[in-house]
């Protein structure tokens, strides 16, 4: 697919970005595809490429880009190593709501001002935390927001004042959660609330748990399930052609 490299201006400095376009002539739909805690890498390239196929224009963002030039992380080993896990956590806590949400509209207005692009509201998806960024967004960003898809999403519902599941009454989006079993960061009484504030907020959306782990989605990752894999591209699909349309 051809891949544009470029940058976007926030209010906190420079993000890194790829703009995934398919093949035949353009304009398409634009959406932002969050990267899992693991950042921007081989796999996401390759998963954002694969959804421009289905029709899209696909962002994909380096929302690491506040710590700077930053090195790759090894998902087959970063949990087991001490030093590596710390900088993890560490640069998954530098990405707060209000920034995430800062920064997605900055996305949008590129993604608006791009000849590749049609349309004024977009798509968002994500994996782990970027699941979570979605559902963030579509909260924060109401407006801009046609789809959101969660998948193995953790933090969707928690204690704090700033929980994903409480701007429901917010979303004009179609909201799609493709959740992992046994999942501590989402589970099925995580999922309960959710589905009450998306239901009281008359915001269409589902949520299914997948017979899969955190990471199902995410080749690279060592959970990845194949099976689960596939059913998660097909729910994109839908989701996004029944909101956003396909070309």
């Amino acid at each position: 697919m051809p891949k544009i490299t470029d940058t976007i201006t926030t209010a906190d400095g420079v993000c890194g970005v790829k703009l995934f376009t398919p093949e035949r002539d353009g304009p398409w739909p634009g959406v932002v595809m969050y990267t899992d805690a693991g950042g921007v890498r081989d796999t996401f390239d390759g998963m954002a490429a694969k959804l421009a196929g289905y029709g899209y224009a696909v962002l994909l963002p380096d929302v690491y880009y506040r710590s700077g030039d930053w090195a790759p992380f090894d998902m087959a080993t970063v949990f087991a190593d001490a030093k590596e896990r710390r900088r993890l956590f560490s640069m998954i806590g530098s990405v707060t709501p209000d920034k995430t949400a800062d920064d997605a509209g900055a996305f949008f207005d590129y993604l608006a001002g791009r000849p590749e692009v049609s349309g004024d509201r977009f798509g968002v998806c994500g994996y782990c935390m970027g699941g979570r960024a979605s559902v963030i967004v579509a909260g924060r960003l109401p407006e801009r927001v046609a789809a959101a898809a969660s998948f193995h999403g953790g933090g969707l519902v928690t204690d704090t004042a700033d929980s994903p599941h409480l701007s429901a009454d917010r979303m004009r989006a179609t909201v799609y959660v493709g959740a992992a079993e046994n999942d501590a960061s989402f589970t099925p009484g995580h999922a309960e609330q959710l589905d009450k504030a998306l239901t009281a907020a008359g915001v269409p959306h589902a949520i299914e748990f997948y017979p899969a782990a955190h990471g199902f989605a995410v080749p690279d990752n060592p959970p990845y399930d194949a099976g689960a894999d596939e059913r998660h591209w097909a729910a994109m699909a839908d989701l996004f052609g029944s909101t956003l349309g396909r070309r």
